[in-house]
């Protein structure tokens, strides 16, 4: 075979997975791009949010189109869980997490952010599970942007001081969520 063909072929061959390899990115990423955010000063885009750090204040609307601010709860005890009803290990985590509110809700809330969804699809999601904690959709997904959200589920534990104490990224069992909740002060 000629040399010259051997490169054309290879070079083909070569730009034809690279255009692939771009193809099965963009659709893992649901189609979007990345884009270049502007972050807080000593925080770089591939970091995640540190423990005993402030947990970034936001403000979202919950199902009833009530507007939710993270900051309302100062004094209190969070867990912020990101999730989608696509997730298989949030449909999972999601009962384990309420039998918990069920039995703590006077001294720790929860906020559910859930990933860029319509709302009808998200109050399908909790009408079935029976979900009473605070749901809020976040367009956009600039939250979970901002928290450096990964996969789903990813939860972060908040101390009463607004402090990040446990990030945990997949399916949380019940020992862990049990654990964590008496790490941020909640009685067992």
């Amino acid at each position: 075979m000629d040399r010259k063909l051997i490169l054309i072929i290879s070079a083909g061959l070569l730009i034809g997975a690279g255009v692939g390899l771009l193809i099965f990115i963009v659709a893992g990423l649901g189609g979007d791009l990345p884009v270049l955010e502007l972050l807080p000063a000593g925080r770089s885009a591939g970091t995640i949010l540190g423990v005993s750090e402030i947990a970034p204040d936001f403000e979202l609307k919950d199902l009833d189109g009530q507007n939710v601010r993270l900051s309302n709860f100062q004094g209190k005890p969070v867990l912020i869980n990101f999730w989608a009803t696509w997730c298989g290990p949030c449909r999972f985590e999601m009962p384990v997490i309420q039998s918990r509110y069920e039995k703590y809700q006077d001294e720790f809330e929860i906020l559910a952010v859930n990933f860029d969804e319509p709302a009808g699809e998200v109050q399908q999601f909790v009408d079935e599970l029976e979900i009473s904690f605070t749901i809020l959709l976040d367009p956009g997904g600039k939250i979970q942007r901002e928290y450096r959200v990964r996969g789903y589920p990813t939860t972060y534990l908040i101390d009463s001081e607004g402090l990040v104490r446990i990030q945990h990224i997949g399916f949380m069992n019940e020992s862990q969520l049990d654990q964590y909740l008496s790490e941020i002060g909640v009685s067992q």
